[in-house]
């Protein structure tokens, strides 16, 4: 059985994807243009997205991984954890986090909030996907590709349990799967 067969419904196919990627890209080509960002891709979820735009990006940058979760199986926890932090400096530098998806927001305030505490010249934040109705923390956006309704996502990087991180589109699970 393929993974694919648990996919109710794809909410954003591979080729819009694609084409939001380099749309984004060249908004972060001109605005980071001149000034070497430290582009930091939150782990697991964020790895497909990170990889695409940091390929298609043009500029001089440097990239750092972070760890940071409120979740565990798929559930949220409540908790917010570091669990590997950035090995760089971030002092002076501009920092550009890059996210899968943002829903109540607790998870990136937390992190924006220990990143600027370290002086870093700005901190923006690049969403792949935006649950605005979901928004429960103080956070903007400053840039995103798509906005979804409230439904649960899977795909280019987003999980359920742990699978279909590598999925390439978004999409919602059949109920058969998580009604187990």
């Amino acid at each position: 059985m393929s993974m694919h067969d648990d996919i109710e419904r794809v909410l954003i196919t591979q080729e819009e994807i694609t084409a939001k990627v380099k749309e984004l890209c060249a908004t972060l080509d001109k605005d980071y243009d001149g000034k070497f960002p430290l582009v930091l891709c939150i782990l697991k979820g964020s790895i497909p997205f990170f990889a695409d735009l940091i390929k298609n990006m043009t500029i001089p940058l440097e990239i750092e991984t972070i760890a940071v979760s409120s979740y565990r199986n798929g559930t949220v926890s409540g908790e917010i954890k570091l669990k590997k932090d950035i090995d760089k400096s971030v002092e002076g530098r501009h920092i550009l986090i890059i996210e899968d998806i943002i829903d109540s927001g607790n998870t990136l305030y937390y992190l924006k909030k220990m990143l600027l505490a370290r002086k870093p010249a700005s901190v923006k934040i690049c969403t792949l996907l935006d649950k605005i109705e979901r928004r429960e923390a103080d956070i903007s956006v400053d840039y995103k590709a798509f906005d979804i309704p409230d439904y649960f996502v899977v795909g280019y990087g987003l999980d359920y349990a742990e699978k279909y991180r590598n999925l390439p589109y978004v999409g919602t699970l059949s109920p058969k799967v998580y009604l187990k």
